[in-house]
């Protein structure tokens, strides 16, 4: 027999931080398997400093849904990261599994905050780093 599974809050502080990182790109768990019975949910807050960015990474087979809570973000893609799209406060973003890709964040005095879910898990697979001017139109604070 198995057990019930019942609801779970994440508290405000309580927020799991050992998850997958990728350079200035910092993402705490809310929901996942590591603090509540989810198995095929990964739901979490991914910032990025002013004028910082992630590195060059994919998330493995999960598919992934993001929605900017706070800022202008910049996703490259594409060979050489040449391509992007851009995403502002209120903005929703599918992205594939295994799609290669560089998140930014394009002020260089406010903060991004994405609120992002995966499935299965929160996969993060880290790829070589690239010098920042191949990223057009990214600068550092």
């Amino acid at each position: 027999m198995t057990a019930e599974v019942k609801a779970v809050v994440t508290r405000k502080g309580q927020e799991h931080t050992g998850t997958g990182q990728s350079g200035g790109c910092v993402r705490v768990t809310g929901v996942g398997p590591e603090i509540t019975p989810a198995t095929k949910l990964w739901f979490g807050k991914v910032s990025n400093d002013p004028g910082y960015r992630s590195l060059p990474h994919h998330h493995g087979e999960a598919e992934t849904g993001g929605y900017v809570l706070k800022g202008f973000g910049r996703i490259y893609f594409g060979e050489n990261y040449s391509e992007y799209l851009d995403m502002e406060e209120g903005d929703f973003v599918f992205v594939p599994p295994n799609w290669p890709h560089v998140e930014v964040n394009m002020s260089t005095t406010e903060e991004l905050v994405w609120l992002t879910t995966r499935t299965p898990d929160n996969i993060v697979v880290n790829l070589p780093d690239v010098e920042d001017a191949t990223l057009t139109g990214f600068r550092r604070a």
